[in-house]
């Protein structure tokens, strides 16, 4: 059986029967409920709520299991102010990326009017998506979820309930970034708390119990001691019983480990992807470069905005990526 190209199809678009632009209708008018970017799609907006929830409960577990109840007010302020900041900009970097437009080309701008008014020379051509009936421009991909072409399309995120393209790739990256430090940051305080106060409170609510013996005298509670309830003192760490906390650290152990590894993975592999100047789907189709090669630095720049800032950092600051017309439509 004889292989097809990859870039087969791309070469099926360059004819011109292959455009029908008389089938294509003219793109709608922009109104004020469209300048909104939003995804309605029922997986991608159940990962996006599931994504708050779990950054919420390590949140509460941080706050009200660890910092609050401590004794250590100088640790507790510290830690508290790092990890809500920390918090604070991974939920705002994922706002940003899942409300931001990724770079959507025109639906349905393949009109006789359209290609007419690109003035094409003889030998320049065009490419053609048949899903979304737009005119798309050099590395831009159709996104099935998105049902639009993106500006060199990276992949399609359900945790953003969105693609990472040319416009939002930096929220999205610092989404991972965020998301794997204040993961590191919520183990190394679990860590802390279970060499600090896990053993004095498990010997505590055991010797209360009477199950064990406190000093040498085997400790002696009657049946009508055991049945009251365990009275919480100002010396442990937790408000809640020792059983209970250790349910939830380990459920916030295991989750912090999860995201650590996760997002790390795909912190390094954006980073990656930008320094070559090559998207994920590019690399996955293998797809001939065509474009010119930059430094990592100018690409680090065209995503992130120049000239270096704290502005990097900050999921507020839209970047600057220059005055370069993003529709190149003609080859």
């Amino acid at each position: 059986m004889m292989l097809i190209p990859t870039h087969h199809f791309r070469d099926i678009e360059r004819k011109p029967e292959y455009l029908q632009p008389e089938k294509c209708i003219p793109p709608p008018h922009p109104s004020l409920m469209g300048t909104m970017w939003f995804i309605r799609d029922g997986c991608g907006i159940a990962c996006a709520i599931v994504t708050w929830i779990l950054v919420l409960y390590a949140e509460f577990v941080v706050l009200f299991v660890m910092l609050i109840p401590s004794r250590d007010y100088v640790y507790s302020i510290i830690n508290g102010i790092v990890f809500n900041l920390l918090a604070f900009l991974a939920l705002a970097s994922h706002f940003r990326a899942m409300l931001t437009d990724p770079g959507a080309v025109p639906k349905g701008n393949a009109t006789k009017e359209f290609i007419e008014s690109l003035q094409l020379k003889p030998g320049q051509v065009v490419y053609k998506c048949p899903k979304c009936c737009s005119i798309k421009p050099d590395r831009a991909h159709h996104c099935s979820v998105c049902k639009r072409c993106i500006r060199k399309m990276d992949h399609h995120c359900p945790w953003v309930n969105n693609c990472v393209g040319e416009n939002n790739q930096k929220y999205f990256v610092l989404f991972t970034m965020y998301i794997a430090l204040i993961s590191l940051h919520a183990l190394i305080m679990v860590g802390f708390h279970f060499l600090h106060c896990f053993e004095e409170d498990w010997t505590n609510f055991l010797q209360a119990y009477g199950l064990i013996r406190e000093g040498t005298a085997e400790a002696r509670i009657s049946l009508h001691e055991k049945k009251q309830p365990l009275k919480v003192s100002s010396t442990e760490c937790s408000s809640f019983s020792p059983p209970t906390t250790v349910i939830l650290l380990i459920l916030l152990c295991f989750e912090g480990l999860l995201f650590l590894i996760f997002t790390s993975v795909m912190f390094g592999t954006q980073v990656h992807s930008i320094c070559t100047d090559e998207t994920g789907i590019e690399q996955l189709k293998k797809e001939e470069r065509r474009w010119a090669k930059k430094t990592k630095w100018m690409n680090m720049k065209a995503v992130f905005g120049h000239p270096f800032s704290l502005g990097w950092a900050s999921p507020f600051a839209t970047p600057d990526q220059g005055k370069a017309d993003p529709y190149q439509y003609v080859v």
